[in-house]
């Protein structure tokens, strides 16, 4: 009886122990499984943050090719009144060259005479000098100074650099 007993009990051992490794092979395949799908979600990330930063830089370039044509075509028309004034020399190329600095002055002169006395009237009436001063340097105001500034110095910043 031993005997049977024995074989039957082998028997379902070795078959046991067949089958152990078949299924430590199916949790491993599994965990597999898993670990390649998270790599594949951690590479679908890698190509998007990829392919958004090729269009940021793509833009950059764009942007930077905006720029270059804007100072090519500022720089274009310094040189073009520049050589109309230079053709039409004598009392009307003293005229040409004194209408921008003149006509600057004037809209500097109106805009600020029209600021001073909004501010003075708004001081009479009793608003507070940082009240007023905001009254006087409006972001118009701001906007016309910082441009005329720009386009009387940065101009011949850039000249001077072969800009």
């Amino acid at each position: 009886m031993f005997e049977v007993f024995g074989g039957i009990l082998g028997g379902a051992l070795g078959g046991i122990f067949r089958l152990v490794p078949e299924v430590l092979k199916f949790f491993d395949k599994k965990n597999e499984r898993s670990h390649e799908m998270l790599m594949f979600a951690r590479q679908c990330e890698l190509e998007q943050i990829r392919g958004q930063m090729k269009l940021a830089e793509i833009g950059a370039q764009r942007e930077a090719a905006v720029d270059v044509g804007v100072m090519d075509a500022f720089n274009s028309a310094i040189e073009q009144q520049a050589t109309m004034v230079k053709a039409a020399g004598g009392w009307s190329a003293s005229l040409s060259a004194s209408v921008r600095p003149v006509v600057t002055y004037w809209i500097l002169l109106i805009w600020s005479l029209a600021h001073f006395w909004y501010a003075w009237t708004g001081y009479r009436t009793g608003l507070d000098p940082t009240e007023v001063f905001k009254l006087f340097m409006s972001p118009d105001f701001s906007a016309l100074l910082a441009g005329t500034i720009n386009y009387w110095f940065l101009d011949r910043t850039l000249k001077q650099r072969g800009l």
